[in-house]
């Protein structure tokens, strides 16, 4: 059905404020998550506080707010050589594509979120991949995920639409999108409540949130809030 939809929920910044932008526009939101073996796991935490913040924050988006469901999807860390699978150095490969890159994560994401809308009979999938600010991840590019559209409707017989609001935003516009949807209470909960740090860092918190501040997501993230804050981020 065109008024429901599902949103792949990690507990970043990205995938909360696409879950907004959802319950936005759909009448019946659902949200799925993923363990795979991620050196990050404390994200799986946090996403529960982020569902029970928009609940008790925004009583008309917890009207829309359905089930939630969480994967088990190991094979993504027993087929993969990551930074973000293993104790890995956070570098750039041999291929310019940072350690931090687990091939085909998305991809898999994306097909078992389909396989449970089939079942749930919802149409739109709805995630938080971007290709303006991003660390040049393949399976984040809108032409793979087109692709992986068309493949899943003839795969499935079924008419998904992958939805990306995120697609051609970056991460200053990301923020913006925040506080054009939920204001000031929205802002403060992904700082306080989302995490993006690839090494799993919450110790310390920064003006954006907690994270190392060093690894990639954490700096996409900083710059970009620094440059909402300045006024200075661009469509």
């Amino acid at each position: 059905m065109a008024d429901r939809a599902l949103v792949l929920l990690s507990g970043g910044q990205d995938s909360t404020v696409c879950l907004a932008w959802a319950l936005e526009r759909y009448a019946r939101v659902e949200t799925i998550g993923f363990h795979y073996g991620q050196r990050h796991a404390v994200e799986m935490q946090c996403r529960t506080t982020v569902l029970a913040e928009l609940r008790r924050l925004f009583p008309h988006w917890e009207m829309k707010l359905g089930a939630d469901t969480v994967l088990e999807l190991d094979v993504i860390r027993d087929v993969s050589e990551s930074a973000l699978t293993r104790e890995a150095e956070i570098t750039l490969s041999a291929n310019n594509l940072p350690t931090t890159f687990v091939p085909g994560r998305n991809l898999l994401f994306f097909t078992t979120a389909a396989a449970l809308a089939y079942r749930r009979g919802i149409k739109v999938l709805v995630g938080g991949m971007c290709e303006t600010d991003y660390s040049g991840y393949p399976d984040c590019r809108d032409d793979t995920l087109k692709a992986l559209q068309v493949a899943l409707n003839l795969g499935m017989e079924r008419r998904f639409v992958i939805e990306t609001p995120l697609m051609w935003l970056d991460k200053a516009a990301t923020w913006r999108m925040a506080e054009e949807l939920g204001g000031d209470p929205l802002v403060q909960l992904i700082i306080e409540h989302t995490h993006s740090c690839y090494r799993g860092e919450r110790r310390e918190r920064h003006a954006w949130g907690y994270g190392c501040a060093a690894c990639p997501a954490c700096e996409l993230r900083a710059n970009g809030y620094r440059r909402w804050k300045s006024g200075s981020g661009t469509d």
